[in-house]
Formats: C-alpha cells, structure tokens, sequence
C-alpha cells in the first residue's frame, strides 16, 4: 500500500484495517459528489449515529466504504438500479476477504436500502443509519455544494429568472438547479430512520433552508 492509501485508510478509524483492504473500491467513476470525501463524511456521520444507535460496526463501515462502489449518473436510466449493482459488487469484494455469508447479507442489504432513488426500506440497524449518513451528505451546507456540482455536470441552469420560485411552472429539477430544493432535499429530513440521524438532520434541514432563502433575496 502506498503512503497516500494508508493515510487514507487511517481516516476511517477503527475501522482502518477494513478501510485499506476496501478503499480501492470505494469511490467509482469520476464525480466530485460521490467521491472518496463524499464517502469519508458519510463514515463519520455514520459512526457519529452508531455511538448514539449501536449496531454492528464492521458491518456499518463495509456498507459505507462500498455503497458507491458502482457509479451512475444521475440523468442514467439506470439510476434506480445503482444501490443494487453496488451491493451485487460489494458482495463479491466482501466474500474474497473471506466475510461470512450473513454478514455479506447484512452489508448489502444496507447497501441497496441507502438509495433515494431505490425506494428501499432499510429493515436493519445498519441500513437505517447508512441511510440516515448518506442523507445527512445531501442536506445542509455540504448538500447545497453537491447540488450544484451535480447541476453544473449535468449542464442544467441556476434557476429560472423569470419564475425561479416555480409559482406559475411545474418544478423541474433536470433544468433547474433551485428547484431540486423542492423536489428532493426539503423532503430528506422527514424521512430519517433514527433518533440521532433526525436531531443531525433538523439542523441541517434548517441551513438548507436559510440558504434557500438567501439565495432568492439576492436575484
């Protein structure tokens, strides 16, 4: 391992050991929002719910250093279907290491179960708070740069400048990037799946918000 990958693997301590052996496979493609800091910020919101929730860690950490483990785009007709493919390959790298069968099981079902676009219900600890991490990422201050990251790769425009609160047009995310305000992030905070992962959410649900609001005083 080089020095840059194991500084990387001691990033994601206690669970360094497992981060070397999974780090390679972690963030697939080229998008900035689903990259390996995209994953180390859902680890730490992962283990700072698992000390509030409990839980198998060893199963949390592989779920969230492999959820992104296949990339798709987000315009990819085949997006619904991202979680699972992840959790096809993430199964395959966790039985060469020797992982036994229910803990594979537990890793990937926590896995497909973490996609908004999957509509999974997460039946497990684990799932809930991978999913609750992964959802703290889209939210707040660090979710208002993915989705304009994401807009700005997908070519869509700021906002309409002659209706950029939708008040006479159907909202439209695809063109838009303001309007995927409405039609996602404000609804991630309702959803969450633990107690610790909603107290994390309100706050950031509140700067989404604020900035929200911000944003259209100032055009």
């Amino acid at each position: 391992m080089t020095g840059g990958a194991m500084f990387a693997a001691e990033a994601f301590s206690p669970h360094e050991t497992l981060a070397a052996a999974l780090i390679a496979h972690a963030a697939d493609g080229d998008d900035g929002s689903h990259d390996l800091a995209h994953i180390l910020r859902v680890f730490r919101n992962a283990m700072r719910i698992h000390a509030g929730e409990g839980g198998d860690g060893r199963v949390l950490a592989a779920s969230v250093l492999l959820h992104d483990c296949v990339a798709v785009e987000k315009d990819s007709p085949l997006r619904a279907k991202a979680s699972d493919l992840a959790a096809e390959k993430a199964s395959a790298i966790l039985a060469e290491l020797g992982w036994r069968g229910a803990d594979i099981e537990a890793a990937a079902h926590a896995i497909t179960a973490h996609s908004f676009s999957a509509g999974v219900v997460p039946q497990t600890l684990e799932a809930k708070i991978l999913q609750d991490a992964d959802r703290l990422d889209a939210i707040g201050t660090i979710g208002v740069a993915r989705c304009f990251y994401i807009a700005g790769r997908l070519g869509s425009g700021l906002y309409d400048p002659f209706d950029p609160a939708a008040a006479d047009r159907p909202l439209d995310d695809k063109r838009y990037a303001i309007d995927h305000f409405q039609t996602k992030l404000f609804k991630l905070a309702e959803g969450f799946q633990t107690e610790t992962g909603r107290r994390l959410a309100a706050a950031r649900d509140k700067s989404l918000r604020d900035f929200l609001s911000e944003f259209m005083d100032e055009i």
